[in-house]
C-alpha cells in the first residue's frame, strides 16, 4: 500500500508518496491558474506510476485540497505542515512557512499542533509578494536576494501588497537603486515574519518550509531578525504534502 500526499499550494502543488515507512518520491507542478486542473495533471502522473485507488490512500492539503475529488481524505494544511515538520526534523519546533497566499507561523510540542498564526491574506509578507516585487524590478525572486546583500537604507512600509507595489514603483521613479530597493523589500517580508513569531513567545527552534525553504539568504536575514539559528532542508517544500502522506498512512 501507497500513501499519497497532495498540496495544492497557491503558486506550486507539491506531491509526496510513502511505501511503508519511507518516502518513495517526491515531484513539484506549478499550479497554474486552476488548482482543479493541477489536479487532474497529478492524477495522471500517479496513474503513470501505477497508484490508483485500489493500491493507494490519498489526503490532498493546501489551498486547492477541495479540488481534489479522488482523495479519500482532506486535512488543513496547519496540521499537514506541523506533521510534515516534525517528520523531517525528528523534534518538536516552530514552523515557519512562507506560501504564496499567506505565511503560517506553526509550533509544535510533542508532535503535535499547539498553537498557529496567520498573516492576513493582503499583507506582504507572504511569497506572493517577494515574487511581485522582483517583477516590478525586472528580476526572479533569486536574483533580487542576491542584489539585496549589496544594499541598504529603503524602507517598505506599507503593510499590504498592493500599496507596497506602489510604494515600489514610487521608490524606482525616485531614482533608488535596485540593490537599494531589493534590500527594502528582503527586509519588509523578514520583519513581518517576524512580528508574527512574536505570538509564539516559547519558540526557539525554527524551521522554515515552502517554496523558500532552500534560499539560503532568506534564511540567514530571518535568523538575524529572530536572533536565532533558522534551520530548512531539501524537503522543506515538501513538509505539507509529506504531512498529508502521513495523514493518508493513519486512515488504515
Amino acid at each position: 500500500m501507497f500513501y499519497i500526499g497532495i498540496d495544492i499550494g497557491s503558486t506550486a502543488s507539491k506531491v509526496c508518496i510513502f511505501n511503508d515507512d519511507e518516502i518513495k518520491e517526491t515531484f513539484v507542478l506549478p499550479t497554474g491558474w486552476s488548482s482543479v486542473k493541477i489536479a487532474e495533471d497529478i492524477k495522471v502522473r500517479l496513474k503513470e506510476l501505477n497508484l490508483n485507488k485500489e493500491n493507494c490512500r490519498i489526503v490532498a492539503t493546501g489551498y486547492g485540497r477541495v479540488s481534489v475529488p479522488y482523495a479519500d481524505k482532506t486535512v488543513t494544511e496547519i496540521t499537514c505542515h506541523g506533521k510534515g515538520a516534525y517528520y523531517i526534523l525528528g523534534e518538536d519546533c516552530t514552523v515557519i512557512d512562507i506560501g504564496g497566499q499567506d505565511t503560517k507561523i506553526i509550533t509544535v510540542q510533542n508532535g503535535k499542533v499547539t498553537n498557529f498564526t496567520m498573516n492576513d491574506k493582503c499583507a506582504a509578507g507572504t511569497g506572493r509578494f517577494l515574487e511581485l516585487m522582483a517583477n516590478t524590478l525586472g528580476l526572479n525572486i533569486t536574483e533580487m536576494c542576491k542584489m539585496s546583500q549589496e544594499g541598504d537604507g529603503v524602507t517598505i512600509s506599507s503593510m499590504c501588497t498592493v500599496f507596497a507595489e506602489s510604494e515600489v514603483i514610487s521608490l524606482i521613479g525616485s531614482g533608488k537603486r535596485r540593490e537599494d530597493i531589493a534590500s527594502g523589500v528582503v527586509d519588509s517580508i523578514t520583519s513581518k515574519v517576524k512580528s508574527l513569531c512574536q505570538k509564539h513567545s516559547d519558540s526557539f527552534n525554527y524551521f522554515l518550509t515552502g517554496g523558500l525553504s532552500e534560499n539560503k539568504y532568506i534564511i540567514e536575514k530571518l535568523s538575524e531578525k529572530l536572533q536565532l539559528k533558522v534551520r530548512s532542508s531539501e524537503l522543506g517544500r515538501y513538509a505539507g504534502a509529506i504531512g498529508a502522506a502521513l495523514a493518508a498512512k493513519d486512515l488504515n
